[in-house]
């Protein structure tokens, strides 16, 4: 398994009017830590679909809201991928407000494709990244 955290904090402008986070920003969120854990392990988006032709685009993407995350609170977003990818990608995401409160839980699922729009599976650069934390 791997594991990353970072942080975020709620900007005025992503919030409803009850200061709340809104609820269509967590999925940026969640992007935030994908991207950040795929950067952690050498990974970064633009050099696989420029230099590799690998698109990850999300085949899936499920939330639970537990409790509302609030204008200017800085939230821990980690990022958990439990199992290697193959022909998809399964990133898990907790975000936690600053009492360490569980805020929000998902689950985002990327499909591997050429840039050519075929399906394929994980390129053997990365599974090979990907094997020494499983």
């Amino acid at each position: 398994m791997y594991q990353h955290k970072t942080t975020i904090r709620v900007r005025y402008g992503e919030t409803d009017k009850m200061g709340y986070l809104y609820y269509g920003n967590y999925a940026q969120y969640f992007e935030v830590g994908r991207v950040e854990a795929m950067r952690s392990l050498g990974l970064v988006y633009a050099e696989l679909e420029d230099r590799y032709h690998v698109m990850l685009p999300v085949a899936s993407y499920e939330t639970k809201y537990v409790r509302p995350a609030r204008y200017d609170e800085l939230l821990t977003v980690t990022t958990h991928i439990i199992e290697m990818p193959n022909k998809f990608m399964k990133f898990y995401t907790e975000i936690h407000n600053e009492k360490n409160e569980l805020v929000n839980v998902g689950k985002v699922i990327l499909a591997f494709v050429s840039t050519k729009g075929k399906r394929r599976g994980a390129p053997g650069f990365m599974k090979k990244i990907m094997k020494q934390h499983f």
